[in-house]
C-alpha cells in the first residue's frame, strides 16, 4: 500500500510516520521534508497547505492519504486565530487535497479532526458521540467541521472512502499546550487549589491515536465514518495531576477548595474560561469504533503518562 502522509514532522504525524514505516507493506510519502524519514527511504515531496496547492506529485500512485497537518493556533497572535486562517488550511487546503486526490485515484482519505466539532464541554456521565449536532464555538472548531462537511459531501458524489477522527486532548511525549503546562507546574511543585475536582475528562495518549489510524487505514468498515478517538477511561482533573506526578516520581502538591471559590477568583482575575476548561468536563464515547472496528486502546492512561517521561515503550 502507497500512503501520502501530511505534517509527518508534526506532534501527531512522527508518530503516524514511525508507525507507517515499521510496516512492510507500506510505501510511505511525507508532504513534509524530515532528515529522519528522508534516512529511510521515504519519498517527501514539499508544499504549503491551500487552495491553490498542487499535490500531483505527491499523489501519483497513491493507495491513501493520512492527513494529520493542520493550522495550529499561535500564542499571542491575532492573524493566527482568526477564521479566515483556518479556513485557508483546514478547509480549502484539504479540500483542495482531497479533489486532486480523487482524480490522482486514492482510495481512502483519513482526516484527523477534533472533539472542537462537537463542543468544548459535556454534562457530567453525557459524553459526546459522533450522533451529536455539532457545536464548535471557535475558528479552529469551525474549520474542522466544515472540512468535514466537505469531505463527506465528494465522498457520496465521488466514491472516495472518506474516514473522519475527533480527538480530545492528545497527550505524549513533546505534547505542547495545555499539556505541556500542567506538566510544567507539576514538575515544579507548585501547590495547586484542585484538589477536589469532580469533573470527568476524556484524553487521548498518542499511542492509542495512532493505533486507531492504523486500524482505520485499511479496515472495510471505517470507510465514509467519523471516529471519536480517546482512552476509555475518564479522569478528573484532580486524578490526572495525580497520576502526572506519579509518572513523574514527583510529590502530589493539591489541596481542596470548593468549585464555586475557584470559579469566583478565577473570574476576578479574568481567567474565568480557564477556570471552565480545568474545572468542567469533557467527556467522549468510543463505543462505535469498539464495535464497527473491533478496537480497543492498547494502552492506559497510567501506560500513555509514562511514556512521556521515559517510563514506557513507544507503540
Amino acid at each position: 500500500m502507497n500512503v501520502l502522509l501530511t505534517g509527518a514532522t508534526g506532534f501527531v504525524g512522527k508518530s503516524v510516520a514511525r508507525a507507517l514505516t515499521s510496516r512492510r507493506d507500506i510505501v510511505l510519502t511525507s508532504s513534509v521534508r524530515s532528515e529522519r524519514l528522508s534516512a529511510q527511504g521515504v519519498n517527501v515531496v514539499t508544499g504549503d497547505i491551500c487552495g491553490e496547492t498542487d499535490w500531483s506529485e505527491a499523489l501519483r500512485r497513491q493507495d491513501a492519504v493520512i492527513h494529520a497537518a493542520a493550522h495550529a493556533h499561535v500564542m499571542d497572535d491575532e492573524k493566527s486565530s482568526s477564521l479566515e486562517a483556518y479556513r485557508r488550511v483546514n478547509v480549502q487546503g484539504t479540500l483542495r487535497l482531497a479533489r486532486q486526490s480523487i482524480e490522482f485515484g486514492v482510495q481512502r482519505f483519513i482526516f484527523i479532526s477534533s472533539i472542537k466539532v462537537n463542543g468544548e464541554q459535556t454534562q457530567p456521565n453525557c459524553p459526546y458521540t459522533e450522533e451529536d449536532t455539532p457545536a464548535p464555538l471557535d475558528a479552529c472548531g469551525l474549520s474542522k467541521l466544515e472540512a468535514e462537511t466537505g469531505l463527506l459531501d465528494l465522498a457520496r458524489e465521488t466514491g472516495l472512502q472518506v474516514v473522519i477522527i475527533r480527538p480530545p486532548l492528545v497527550y505524549g511525549p513533546g505534547a505542547k499546550g495545555n499539556f505541556a503546562r500542567l506538566n510544567q507546574v507539576v514538575a515544579q511543585g507548585v501547590p495547586l487549589p484542585l484538589g477536589f475536582v469532580r469533573n470527568r475528562r476524556s484524553l487521548v495518549a498518542l499511542g492509542n491515536l495512532v493505533d486507531l489510524i492504523m486500524t482505520c487505514l485499511d479496515h472495510p468498515a471505517a470507510a465514509n465514518q467519523v471516529f471519536l478517538a480517546a482512552d476509555g477511561h475518564d479522569m478528573s482533573t484532580t486524578e490526572l495531576l495525580r497520576e502526572l506526578a506519579v509518572a513523574m516520581g514527583k510529590p502530589s502538591r493539591l489541596f481542596p477548595v470548593p468549585r464555586e471559590l475557584l470559579l469566583l477568583g478565577a473570574t476576578l482575575l479574568g481567567k474565568k474560561a480557564v477556570a471552565q476548561r480545568v474545572l468542567g468536563s469533557l467527556q467522549v464515547d468510543i463505543s462505535k469504533a469498539r464495535n464497527l472496528l473491533g478496537w480497543s486502546p492498547p494502552l492506559t492512561p497510567q501506560e500513555g503518562l509514562q511514556q512521556c517521561f521515559g517510563q514506557g515503550s513507544e507503540s
